[in-house]
Protein backbone atom coordinates (compact mmCIF):
# COMPACT_ATOMS: atom_id res chain seq x y z
CA UNK A 1 0.00 0.00 0.00
CA UNK A 2 1.79 2.74 -1.30
CA UNK A 3 -0.97 5.17 -2.39
CA UNK A 4 -3.78 6.63 -0.49
CA UNK A 5 -6.97 5.12 -1.27
CA UNK A 6 -9.97 6.79 -1.27
CA UNK A 7 -13.66 4.84 -1.67
CA UNK A 8 -14.43 1.63 -0.05
CA UNK A 9 -11.58 -0.27 -0.10
CA UNK A 10 -10.31 -2.77 2.65
CA UNK A 11 -6.81 -4.12 1.71
CA UNK A 12 -5.46 -7.35 4.25
CA UNK A 13 -2.32 -7.60 4.43
CA UNK A 14 -0.33 -11.15 5.71
CA UNK A 15 2.36 -10.58 7.89
CA UNK A 16 4.88 -12.92 9.90
CA UNK A 17 6.42 -10.12 12.60
CA UNK A 18 4.93 -6.88 14.43
CA UNK A 19 8.61 -5.68 13.13
CA UNK A 20 7.30 -6.51 9.37
CA UNK A 21 4.13 -4.97 9.96
CA UNK A 22 4.99 -1.41 11.26
CA UNK A 23 8.16 -1.44 8.06
CA UNK A 24 5.48 -2.10 5.58
CA UNK A 25 2.71 0.45 7.32
CA UNK A 26 5.48 2.96 7.55
CA UNK A 27 7.23 2.43 3.75
CA UNK A 28 5.16 5.12 2.07
CA UNK A 29 4.97 9.02 2.12
CA UNK A 30 1.42 9.15 3.16
CA UNK A 31 0.32 8.79 6.76
CA UNK A 32 -3.57 9.70 6.91
CA UNK A 33 -5.14 6.75 8.66
CA UNK A 34 -4.87 3.17 9.69
CA UNK A 35 -6.63 0.48 11.86
CA UNK A 36 -5.28 -2.53 13.43
CA UNK A 37 -7.89 -5.78 14.10
CA UNK A 38 -6.88 -7.92 17.13
CA UNK A 39 -8.32 -9.74 19.88
CA UNK A 40 -4.89 -8.59 21.89
CA UNK A 41 -5.73 -5.04 23.08
CA UNK A 42 -2.40 -4.22 24.11
CA UNK A 43 -0.49 -5.37 21.37
CA UNK A 44 -2.77 -3.43 18.67
CA UNK A 45 -1.93 0.01 20.90
CA UNK A 46 1.85 -1.28 20.61
CA UNK A 47 1.77 -1.60 17.42
CA UNK A 48 -0.39 1.63 16.20
CA UNK A 49 1.47 3.96 18.89
CA UNK A 50 4.51 2.91 15.66
CA UNK A 51 2.65 3.90 12.82
CA UNK A 52 3.24 7.31 11.07
CA UNK A 53 -0.52 7.84 10.75
CA UNK A 54 -2.52 11.04 11.84
CA UNK A 55 -5.64 8.38 13.25
CA UNK A 56 -5.07 4.81 13.76
CA UNK A 57 -8.03 3.35 15.01
CA UNK A 58 -8.28 -0.54 17.10
CA UNK A 59 -11.02 -2.63 15.98
CA UNK A 60 -13.17 0.29 14.64
CA UNK A 61 -13.18 2.43 11.50
CA UNK A 62 -13.65 5.76 10.49
CA UNK A 63 -14.81 7.28 14.04
CA UNK A 64 -14.30 10.36 14.53
CA UNK A 65 -15.59 13.58 17.06
CA UNK A 66 -15.28 16.84 16.64
CA UNK A 67 -13.63 16.64 20.24
CA UNK A 68 -10.71 14.64 18.91
CA UNK A 69 -8.21 16.18 16.54
CA UNK A 70 -8.16 15.03 12.95
CA UNK A 71 -5.22 15.34 11.35
CA UNK A 72 -2.57 13.54 8.40
CA UNK A 73 0.73 12.69 8.72
CA UNK A 74 3.87 13.31 6.50
CA UNK A 75 2.04 14.20 3.03
CA UNK A 76 -1.49 13.51 4.24
CA UNK A 77 -3.19 16.61 4.58
CA UNK A 78 -2.55 20.09 5.32
CA UNK A 79 -3.73 21.59 9.11
CA UNK A 80 -5.92 19.74 11.78
CA UNK A 81 -9.22 19.53 12.26
CA UNK A 82 -11.39 18.89 15.56
CA UNK A 83 -9.83 19.15 18.89
CA UNK A 84 -8.68 21.94 20.71
CA UNK A 85 -5.35 21.34 18.23
CA UNK A 86 -7.93 22.16 15.12
CA UNK A 87 -9.15 25.26 17.19
CA UNK A 88 -5.58 26.03 17.08
CA UNK A 89 -5.24 26.56 13.84
CA UNK A 90 -6.96 29.59 13.67
CA UNK A 91 -5.29 31.57 16.26
CA UNK A 92 -2.23 33.58 15.89
CA UNK A 93 -0.51 33.56 19.07
CA UNK A 94 1.43 36.93 20.99
CA UNK A 95 3.10 37.17 23.76
CA UNK A 96 4.22 40.21 26.11
CA UNK A 97 6.82 40.63 28.52
CA UNK A 98 6.54 43.71 30.70
CA UNK A 99 8.97 44.64 33.45
CA UNK A 100 7.60 46.89 36.10
CA UNK A 101 9.70 50.13 37.20
CA UNK A 102 11.64 48.87 40.28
Amino acid sequence: MTEEAFGPVLPLLRFTSDEEVIARVNDTAYGLAGSVWTKDLNRGRALAEKFESGVVWINEALYLSPFMPFCGHKDSGIGVEGGIEGLLEYTNPQSLVIRKSA
